[in-house]
């Protein structure tokens, strides 16, 4: 299918791009010896499964239909890791995995006994209580935080069984974080890792930016492999699919209030972007500069009845047209698996550019997707 025979708004991932950062990934796990999961928390897009199962050693999952999804259509090492476990699917998860991480000493003196007998590689994640970033709504280490364990709650009883201990602390964030947080994780939980098998350092690592410092992660991993004698994990999500995705929008109308030009797209922010408004970031658009930047600046917003649905102000070379295409940069993490259909808004078709420039459609939405979600 040809590109233009798409209608908007659709993402589409490039597949050489793709490529591109897993032979980065490739690169790291022979340099260092690490094993690197796919984190299907960020990207589910399972029709591309084959090709990054060709470079990856497995993926790991939050939920029961993720921890289906890695083990049917992925294949490899099947991790789980879950804030709390839910009692009537848990014997589903144990037929769909082979590492299970647990996040409290109650979920762990819970479930052991049928975990092991499973013959699950379980595993407990701690909290280090050290934070290297300014995102509260992304800091599992901050302040009052659900996730792990923190010294203060963990005792040597829970050790009995235990495979491996893991820790999620980073966000986009270069390997400097990692390495501070590593003197942190060995003065609290140290003496603990020689009777471990693996040591999972989350995800977080944004190791295919071009600015990443690849040389400490790899001397980082060796270092901590060599001294405890354990296997080290990794589970980028976002990392693996890093600047490979677009979102396609078209221009539908105009509207000026208050001196400010509002250029109306058929995609939305709060539908399907919602890390815009979450987050908040300002996702680039090629061919766009900052407001002021260029001639002609326009906010751009969504179709919903949100007031709120604003992408940002962007400015332009030229005056846009209705009508007119514009791109979206870094689609394919988080924003295909937090849409939704508020307002009744369709979803965005999902393509594949192939390494030869063919663009594939891979799934298209329509009216019975919406209806089906709520009756």
């Amino acid at each position: 299918m040809e590109k233009h025979q798409l209608f908007t708004p659709y993402y589409y991932v490039d597949e050489a791009l793709l490529i591109n950062n897993l032979k980065i990934l490739k690169s790291v796990k022979k340099r260092s010896g690490a094993k690197i999961l796919l984190a299907q928390k960020a990207f589910s897009m399972f029709s591309l499964y084959p090709l990054i199962a060709q470079y990856l050693d497995g993926t790991t999952a939050s939920s029961l239909h993720e921890v289906k999804l890695g083990h049917d259509e992925f294949g490899g090492e099947t991790h789980i890791f879950s804030p709390a476990y839910i009692d009537r699917e848990f014997e589903e998860i144990l037929e769909n995995c082979e590492h299970m991480v647990f996040n409290t000493p109650t979920q762990w003196s819970k479930f052991r006994a049928r975990a092991l007998a499973a013959g699950i590689d379980c595993g407990l994640r701690i909290n280090p209580e050290y934070s290297t970033q300014e995102h509260d709504m992304y800091d599992p280490a901050a302040a009052g935080s659900r996730l792990g364990t923190t010294l203060g709650n963990f005792d040597e009883t829970l050790l009995e069984g235990l495979s491996g201990l893991h820790f999620h602390t980073l966000c986009e964030q270069n390997s400097d974080a990692l390495k501070e947080t590593l003197v942190i994780i060995e003065e609290k939980f140290g003496k603990y890792l020689p009777d471990m098998k693996w040591l999972n350092f989350g995800g977080g690592h944004h190791i295919t930016r071009a600015d990443y410092d690849i040389e400490t992660l790899v001397s980082e991993v060796i270092r901590i492999q060599n001294k405890y004698n354990l296997q080290v994990y990794l589970e980028p999500g976002e990392g693996v699919v890093l600047n490979t995705g677009f979102l396609e929008t078209t221009v539908i109308d105009f509207v000026e209030n208050s001196g400010v030009m509002n250029a109306i797209l058929d995609t939305s922010a709060t539908t399907h972007m919602p890390d815009v408004i979450e987050m908040p970031y300002r996702p680039f658009i090629i061919g766009s500069g900052e407001a002021g930047e260029k001639v002609y600046t326009y906010r751009l917003g969504g179709p919903s009845c949100l007031a709120g649905d604003v992408i940002g102000d962007y400015s332009f070379d030229h005056p846009l047209e209705i009508g007119e295409v514009l791109t979206f940069t870094d689609m394919a993490h988080y924003s295909m698996v937090k849409n939704n259909t508020f307002n009744g808004i369709g979803l965005p078709s999902i393509a594949i550019k192939r390494a030869s420039g063919e663009m594939e459609l891979v799934k298209s939405f329509g009216y019975e997707d919406f209806k089906m979600r709520l009756s």
